[in-house]
């Protein structure tokens, strides 16, 4: 029996080489086999050129990463389990105690509850920023500020930020800026590249993505993504990133990816429908504004067709609406659950 199981573990069937289908294979590993002790010591978990553990990586989350590279222009690629995730993960890498991380208002909530709550106990500190206002960023900007949060669209509330200027504030002050590009999903604009033929190119350092929206596509995947340029920044995040023990499965990875081919027929559809929606609500009384940086009176239309393309552009599929002053909260109620 016992000699039965050894020969079940190592046995020595190898399948034979040339198959080709639409979609990888899925590699599911804690343990990885080395060939022998010398290769175990020789390999360094840092290189993507081999394998020492599953949480460090197998091929199949090798290949997610390097697809979301070519989707948001990036260089290198960390996968985490949540989109918060992947805030958390940048901010411990990056922010020590006595510096501070500056945050847009209309800001995603539970990035704001990491920065009242979580790093506030290791003594790093926050003010939040007007994102419609480049002069009120530039006023904070301190010798403290170690990293700039943005967003574009804003969370829940929608108004878009004149993005390039931010990033340009930033970098003339010598602050890294992450962006969370959950809304752009990498194809709204690219994060890497936000003015294509400008040279040196305009980009945020870091771009954080909740893959667990557009490219999941099913709703039942959590997984986040934080992509950068730079090998330097990328290895500081990375070593973060492995001292928290943050992985993803591989039936999540799988799951990312066999979605990910569809993207952008999905988004594509997903803002033709959002854009008739919000055509609708323009008509009804019920609302004060509704918030879409498509429409030409949502606050930053502008900023929002400079970056993503032209009249028509490209703008996902979230709005927001303001109800009138005399709707209460019950016929809100009554509003979402109609």
């Amino acid at each position: 029996m016992a000699e039965l199981t050894t020969t079940l573990i190592h046995h020595p069937y190898q399948p034979p080489s040339g198959f080709a289908a639409p979609q990888p294979g899925v590699f599911k590993a804690s343990t990885v086999f080395f060939p022998n002790v010398a290769a175990m010591r020789q390999f360094d978990w840092k290189d993507k050129s081999a394998y020492t553990y599953g949480l460090h990586g197998t091929p199949t989350t090798y290949t997610l990463e390097e697809r979301l590279c070519t989707l948001e222009g990036g260089a290198q690629c960390l996968l985490v389990p949540s989109g918060l995730a992947a805030i958390a993960t940048v901010c411990l890498a990056l922010l020590k105690i006595g510096d501070e991380v500056l945050i847009p208002d209309n800001a995603y909530g539970p990035s704001k509850a990491l920065v009242e709550g979580e790093l506030r106990h290791w003594g790093i500190t926050h003010r939040y920023f007007d994102p419609m206002n480049p002069a009120d960023l530039a006023a904070k900007l301190s010798p403290q500020t170690r990293l700039v949060w943005l967003e574009a669209a804003g969370s829940v509330t929608l108004e878009f930020p004149d993005l390039c200027e931010q990033v340009r504030l930033c970098r003339a002050a010598g602050v890294l800026c992450a962006l969370d590009n959950t809304w752009g999903a990498g194809l709204a604009f690219k994060p890497f590249d936000l003015k294509p033929g400008h040279l040196p190119a305009l980009a945020v350092d870091i771009s954080i993505h909740a893959l667990t929206k557009y490219p999941s596509g099913g709703g039942d995947v959590l997984m986040g993504s934080v992509i950068t340029t730079s090998e330097r920044l990328h290895m500081q995040l990375k070593l973060c990133h492995m001292r928290l023990g943050l992985g993803v499965g591989a039936n999540d990875a799988e799951a990312v990816l066999r979605a990910l081919p569809s993207l952008p027929l999905r988004y594509r559809q997903h803002d033709e429908t959002t854009r008739t929606v919000a055509q609708w609500c323009l008509q009804r009384a019920e609302f004060a504004q509704v918030l879409h940086p498509a429409l030409p009176l949502s606050p930053g239309h502008a900023h929002w067709q400079a970056l993503c393309g032209d009249v028509l552009g490209t703008a996902a599929g979230l709005f927001s609406v303001i109800f009138q002053p005399d709707v209460n909260q019950v016929r809100v109620d009554a509003f979402c659950d109609a």
